[in-house]
């Protein structure tokens, strides 16, 4: 059988939302609001959040009176996200490579480092062109990346993190192109060995990225309170194109 590409074999596992269970709810939602403000989109818009995950924030995004959809490539995160389903508020598996049939969006969030997963470069761009194909005109792309640069300089090799009684030794490395996070651990009586593997994507990565496919980059910042980016200190690379 045909070995599954990385996120989507270890996205669609249990013990991914089990090492990831206390990500600040809270925070993510005071996130989208920032957002929301700056962009002042019209209530009546559509918008799309890929990669989506099990919905935090297309659920967000839905409480702030949008009509949402959200996608995302693991079948039992969307599972799990539709039970929030209404009639502003929609879930599917889809494959960020390709464009919705039937998707036509006033903006498209990609949020939480859900960008750079593919070995091949190229990729990228089929990516951004698909979403440049889906947004309307004058559409807005949101990308929320990690800081490519902080991490590589910050990297912690080895830790270990005890989440609901299963101990999850993470490793990391930094290839020159791609960062490596190893995670490995028992549970339910078997052996599991997983690897997280991002492209270590700049800003500058991004600004070829988006220019090149008919974007133009309206503001930069670092962090979730839409702080100025700075490549040395700031926690995250936030591109509104």
């Amino acid at each position: 059988m045909e070995k599954r590409e990385w996120f989507a074999e270890w996205f669609d596992t249990s013990y991914y939302h089990i090492l990831y269970k206390n990500r600040n709810e809270e925070e993510a939602a005071q996130f989208i609001s920032r957002l929301l403000n700056l962009l002042d989109l019209p209530k009546s818009s559509h918008v799309l959040d890929l990669c989506c995950g099990k919905g935090r924030h297309a659920r967000t995004l839905s409480e702030h009176g949008y009509i949402v959809t959200g996608v995302d490539l693991s079948e039992n995160s969307i599972n799990s996200a539709k039970a929030y389903s209404s009639d502003t508020l929609n879930f599917a598996v889809h494959d960020m490579r390709e464009p919705m049939k039937d998707g036509s969006f006033d903006a498209v969030f990609n949020l939480f480092t859900s960008f750079g997963y593919f070995d091949e470069i190229a990729v990228n761009n089929q990516v951004v062109k698909c979403v440049h194909d889906m947004l309307k005109s004058k559409g807005i792309f949101v990308i929320d990346f990690m800081n490519a640069a902080r991490i590589v300089s910050t990297l912690v090799e080895k830790e270990t993190k005890v989440v609901d009684g299963i101990t999850f030794t993470i490793s990391r490395k930094y290839d020159g192109t791609h960062i490596f996070k190893r995670i490995q651990f028992d549970a339910d009586g078997h052996s599991f060995d997983f690897t997280e593997r991002v492209q270590a994507l700049k800003e500058n990565d991004f600004q070829q990225l988006l220019t090149s496919n008919g974007f133009q980059i309206l503001h930069t910042f670092g962090d979730f309170e839409l702080n100025p980016f700075n490549e040395q200190d700031s926690d995250r690379l936030i591109l509104i194109a």
